[in-house]
């Protein structure tokens, strides 16, 4: 009876202990309370990002009982936007001029909604306003846009054209564009869209040093975040009243070494594009996990324009995660050789719930690894080992004093 409870006993150690094993092949763990059904939703909260891989693949929920660990399958939810830009097909009925300008006019000949233009045009250096009307009849006209401007600037220094044209949803069966200028416009194509797409949403990222730097003929702006996060979006913020139109590129630092002469940073490139007077000077791209941007704007030969704290945005992160046990829940994370895990529920047509409620995160806490003992040298103190040499040595002279009396 004793053997049997030891052996059971024995069991439920090493099942407990093989059990741990798992979690302590991470980094970091975050206990998950309030779990009371099978469906919940885990919000990743931004100190995660900190100790995560960059694409998030070591991030897995544990459950521990007394003889097993549970792996609950999850699937990431972003913020991020939703829909999509859909062309609409339209024909081109008519073109004219008088002396407010050249008119295109266009039918649609589906009952669908409109809300961007994009105008394809292959003249150069032209700096034009335009108007748009919609009619359900060709006889009354509604104004939709009234004096927005398109531009086209190119030289040996920039290449830059902006010919897009967005306004509130529009459904006409046509539309007439005026292009105010004297010059024939090379209209090439144009391209009606519906852009039914869902906004992202996105969480602030406060700054905690921010720093405007000239160098050659770029303007250089440093800017540091509190803690690594991933990064959507930034947006300059210029005071200047001029036009102004600029390449930028939007770097972060993804390696840093300290030398003699300080730390010495590695880049990589988030986005580029171009800074524009015209534009809201808004750039979105996947999300990067960074603490420190450098934004680096050409000037040319033109004065730096005067730049104030940019606003830095990322999406929120969420899971939905199956739990089908009860447990001791954990989301850990803080492995540098995981890989993605694939799982059942993130298949295209794997329905996840709707209204899944969210679970509670405790505090933060580093895992403690259980290494094993490192096993000490057998002579941790230098002395032994001179000692130890010195009677080797003698041994070795006694010998050849005998050899060579032997000899003689």
């Amino acid at each position: 009876m004793r053997k049997k409870i030891k052996l059971g006993t024995l069991l439920l150690m090493l099942s407990y202990a093989i059990s741990n094993a798992q979690l302590n092949s991470y980094d970091q763990k975050i206990e998950l309370t309030g779990i009371t059904d099978q469906w919940h939703t885990v919000p990743l909260p931004n100190s995660v990002f900190s100790d995560i891989k960059n694409n998030l693949a070591d991030i897995r929920i544990y459950g521990i009982t007394e003889t097993d660990t549970l792996e609950a399958p999850y699937v990431l939810r972003v913020s991020d936007a939703k829909g999509k830009l859909s062309k609409v097909d339209f024909k081109l009925i008519n073109t004219s001029s008088n002396q407010n300008g050249f008119y295109f006019t266009y039918e649609v000949p589906t009952a669908i909604s409109i809300n961007e233009i994009q105008l394809d045009i292959q003249n150069e250096n032209f700096d034009w306003n335009v108007m748009l009307e919609g009619s359900q009849n060709q006889q009354e006209w509604f104004t939709l846009l009234d004096n927005d401007r398109i531009l086209s600037i190119k030289n040996n220094q920039t290449d830059y054209s902006f010919t897009h044209l967005n306004f509130p949803n529009a459904k006409y069966r046509y539309y007439r564009l005026l292009v105010k200028s004297n010059v024939q416009p090379e209209l090439q194509s144009t391209t009606l869209y519906l852009d039914s797409i869902v906004p992202a949403t996105y969480q602030n990222y406060p700054i905690t040093d921010f720093e405007v730097t000239q160098a050659a003929n770029n303007t250089i702006l440093s800017v540091d975040l509190e803690s690594r996060l991933p990064i959507s979006y930034l947006k300059l913020e210029v005071s200047d009243k001029i036009d102004y139109y600029r390449p930028v590129e939007i770097q972060y630092i993804s390696d840093s070494v300290k030398t003699e002469k300080g730390w010495r940073y590695s880049y990589r490139t988030l986005t580029k594009g171009t800074v524009s007077s015209l534009e809201k000077n808004e750039f979105k791209f996947n999300g990067g996990l960074a603490k420190k941007l450098r934004i680096v704007v050409q000037n040319y030969d033109n004065r730096p324009l005067s730049f104030s704290k940019p606003i830095v945005k990322g999406y929120s992160y969420e899971l939905i995660a199956r739990f089908d046990k009860p447990a001791d829940y954990y989301l850990v994370y803080g492995k540098s050789d995981a890989r993605a895990p694939i799982y059942d529920i993130s298949q295209n047509g794997f329905k996840l719930s709707e209204n899944a409620g969210e679970v509670k995160l405790g505090k933060q806490e580093k895992i403690i690894k259980n290494y094993p003992p490192i096993p000490s040298p057998l002579f941790e103190n230098k002395w032994w080992l001179w000692g130890i040499m010195g009677i080797i040595m003698l041994v070795l002279g006694v010998f050849t004093l005998n050899m060579m009396r032997q000899k003689t």
